[in-house]
This record gives structure tokens, C-alpha cells and sequence, in this order.
């Protein structure tokens, strides 16, 4: 999977707002289709690995491997933590569009 670009989503966004505003998109503004069901599966496994290292380093902690360090560990268990929100978050905003887009009169 590649990685998105804000130059990239810039990009799609602005395509997006003129299609729906009834213009035609000139082939320089045309993007590269990106898969919206694989960047997030990717953002899950990303949050999915952050969380593990964290449960791993914290183990490690505990059981006294000097190769650990708490300011290490602590900062990995906040990384994982924020990334957990803010998938909670896009999941919250996901959730919220569905259903005005169920709400809406056909």
C-alpha cells in the first residue's frame, strides 16, 4: 500500500468539491484512485502494532530488562493510546455519516 500525500489528498478533495459543484475535472487534477477500505484497514494495523509494542515493552519493563527504559516505555503507551483515540474518532465521524446519509429523503 502507498502512503498518502497531503499533496494527494489535497488533490482528491478538491476534485471531489468541483464534481459535486457540477464541474468537470481537467485531467491535471485527476488523482491516483486510492483504496478507502485498505488505508483503513492499514490506519487499524498501524494502531494494532502500536498497541502490541507497547503491551511488549511494558512486559519487558516489568520483568526487569535492562534494555528497557520507562521514559521508552511510557512514551510507547501514549503513541499507542493517542492513535487508539483518534481511530476511535475517524470510526465516531464514519458511524455519524452513515447515518445522516441513511437519514436522508430519497
Amino acid at each position: 500500500m502507498k502512503p498518502i500525500t497531503a499533496d494527494q489528498l489535497l488533490a482528491q478533495m478538491k476534485a471531489i468539491t468541483q464534481a459535486a459543484q457540477g464541474g468537470a475535472v481537467s485531467p491535471a487534477e485527476k488523482t491516483e484512485g486510492v483504496d478507502f477500505s485498505n488505508m483503513l484497514k492499514g490506519a487499524m494495523d498501524t494502531v494494532n502494532a502500536n498497541q502490541m509494542k507497547s503491551a511488549e515493552m511494558k512486559k519487558a519493563f516489568e520483568l526487569g530488562d535492562p534494555n528497557v527504559d520507562l521514559s521508552q516505555v511510557m512514551i510507547s503507551m501514549q503513541k499507542a493510546s493517542i492513535s487508539f483515540q483518534a481511530m476511535v474518532q475517524v470510526r465516531n465521524k464514519l458511524v455519524n455519516a452513515y447515518q445522516d446519509v441513511m437519514n436522508m429523503p430519497v
